[in-house]
């Protein structure tokens, strides 16, 4: 398959993690809203969120705050994610983002980490995607590297899906790396020969990003927020966002060789 033709991957910055800082004290520092706009400045192409429940990190004000931000940003896109049966949908109908990524998460859980079982959970996400699509917000589903539940996806209506990538990074560098990249690619072939657009992200980071995109076609977006804002903790946003670019464009030219 030939994998020419299709766009270099976007980069959105999940600034979850400059929110978690900030509510250890009262001060309101570090800025979310100013992590966001040194990000976009150094070339980020996004800013996602994952607006939890108990609000541990992402705070209400912070969605809305940031909505006004991308607003000067017509370029770039804001991606909203978390399991809309919680407290997704009531972001998605104020704020309308561009797209809405609906992720499996119970209430407690530390942090994502499976993807959605569509067999099971199909029916009550339909009605929730297709007000996503009237409402103009793109829809993409947090999914395992699963060929098969790509086509029930694409039934559900949802536009892309968001592949789990934490299995991916947990081999890299390690003997199961080559096993794990030919389930990505299978799973991203999967949802390309669908009509699905297709993104990824957990525990993407420097190391293991180009070898990923390299090797997995037609990712659009990588969402990347941990690693991400570990390293600019050492390098400051700019530096680090840039050195992100510099990951995918690597992979671009690997995967196009």
């Amino acid at each position: 398959m030939t994998t020419h033709h299709l766009p270099r991957t976007a980069l959105s910055v999940n600034v979850n993690k400059v929110a978690l800082v900030r509510n250890t004290r009262h001060l309101g520092i570090p800025s979310v809203t100013r992590a966001a706009q040194l990000c976009l400045e150094a070339g980020a192409q996004g800013i996602t969120v994952h607006p939890r429940p108990d609000e541990r990190h992402i705070r209400a004000h912070d969605v809305y705050q940031l909505a006004e931000l991308l607003r000067e940003w017509p370029q770039a896109e804001f991606n909203i994610e978390g399991n809309p049966t919680h407290n997704l949908m009531e972001f998605i109908r104020r704020v309308r983002p561009h797209q809405a990524t609906f992720v499996p998460d119970s209430q407690e859980q530390f942090t994502s980490d499976h993807g959605w079982n569509l067999a099971q959970d199909g029916e009550r996400l339909k009605p929730l995607i297709d007000e996503c699509r009237s409402l103009g917000v793109r829809v993409s589903l947090f999914m395992d590297p699963i060929p098969g539940q790509m086509a029930a996806a694409r039934s559900l209506g949802a536009d892309r899906v968001e592949l789990y990538t934490e299995p991916y990074a947990a081999a890299w560098g390690q003997p199961a790396q080559a096993t794990q990249l030919e389930r990505y690619r299978a799973a991203a072939q999967a949802a390309l020969a669908v009509g699905l657009g297709v993104n990824a992200g957990h525990d993407l980071n420097r190391d293991n990003l180009a070898d990923f995109l390299a090797q997995v076609p037609g990712v659009q977006e990588v969402s990347i927020g941990h690693a991400l804002i570990a390293d600019a903790l050492e390098l400051g946003y700019a530096d680090t966002v840039r050195a992100y670019q510099r990951c995918i464009d690597q992979g671009m030219l690997e995967r196009d060789a």
